[in-house]
């Protein structure tokens, strides 16, 4: 296909949909047309945002992603979607997918797969976070014909932000607290490796991937990151951005200990369950692969890990 031009997305004015949004935007001469598909309560409730977006020529679509008649007049000369919906409506995506197929403008669709690959190996499949995303990877992959709609998947690993926080009420599932100068690290004695996207690059990537859209990057998972570290040396990034000294309340969750937490989450139905999956997941190793795909989508600039924490350390001073 050749690149995008007019773009529609999901779940635009979310937590990392602003981000994706922002950095289409930050190349709009590059687009034809660029919509967001919004409810009326996000109208209502985010007005300035909306009209601040109006201002940079985009278009606001205001419906219901249940409206299949709203959906299909929004595809009406759009050639990409773009969605970001939250892990709470991922499966919403699946008529979207099917009406795109059925459309006579839209060609690629990227769905929501900002975060952990759910295809890293053959426990991917059994795991509780990941079952929405592979049905909508089997309707994509199953049931739609590449002559109808092409994809890709881009697959970040965690969010470097979130990934620095503890996860609420379960302090064994690790995190960092600079102000009280405690953390907890995963692994052992925190040398398990893990790769991190920042927020900001999520959005740099799935950039990248639209423009560079082509047969190499095209119906497969795109995996890329910003970085990849290992719990000790964010630890040290800290103590070296903080006190210039270790901080004295520094414990460490072995893997073992962590599949204890996890499994009590789920018995006990607490919230963050799914959080210290995917944290045990990635400390498995399950954000690390043989070769990252960001050379293929032009190398894009990123952050490191010194401006990841340069970042939390400014954030907590301002609170």
């Amino acid at each position: 296909m050749s690149p995008p031009h007019n773009l529609l997305l999901f779940g635009a004015t979310g937590a990392i949909g602003s981000y994706i949004l922002d950095a289409i935007l930050s190349k709009r001469a590059q687009f034809d047309r660029i919509a967001i598909f919004t409810s009326a309560r996000t109208v209502e409730t985010k007005a300035s945002l909306v009209e601040n977006l109006k201002k940079q020529n985009v278009e606001i679509i205001v419906g219901s992603v249940e409206d299949e008649e709203a959906v299909k007049a929004a595809y009406t000369g759009i050639d990409t979607v773009v969605s970001a919906l939250g892990r709470n409506t991922l499966a919403q995506q699946i008529p979207l997918i099917r009406l795109a197929a059925a459309s006579k403008d839209v060609k690629l669709f990227l769905p929501s797969e900002y975060g952990t690959d759910i295809a890293y190996g053959p426990a991917s499949a059994n795991e509780k976070p990941h079952q929405l995303k592979l049905k909508v990877r089997a309707v994509l992959e199953d049931e739609i014909s590449r002559d109808d709609l092409d994809y890709a998947y881009v697959v970040t690993g965690p969010f470097a932000e979130m990934y620095l926080h503890f996860a609420p009420g379960i302090e064994a599932a690790g995190g960092w607290d600079v102000k009280a100068r405690k953390s907890v690290l995963l692994g052992a004695k925190g040398e398990d490796r893990v790769s991190l996207t920042t927020m900001k690059d999520v959005g740099t990537l799935v950039l990248s991937a639209l423009l560079t859209a082509s047969p190499e990057t095209l119906n497969r998972p795109l995996c890329v990151n910003s970085f990849t570290t290992t719990p000790a040396e964010i630890q040290a990034e800290f103590e070296r951005q903080t006190t210039g000294a270790p901080w004295t309340d520094v414990s460490y969750t072995p893997l073992e200990r962590l599949r204890e937490v996890e499994k009590k989450a789920w018995d006990d139905g607490l919230g963050p369950a799914t959080a210290v999956t995917l944290r045990r997941i990635w400390t498995e190793g399950g954000t690390l692969y043989a070769e990252r795909a960001n050379g293929i989508i032009g190398e894009p600039a990123v952050m490191t890990l010194e401006q990841v924490v340069a970042n939390e350390v400014k954030r907590v001073a301002s609170l």
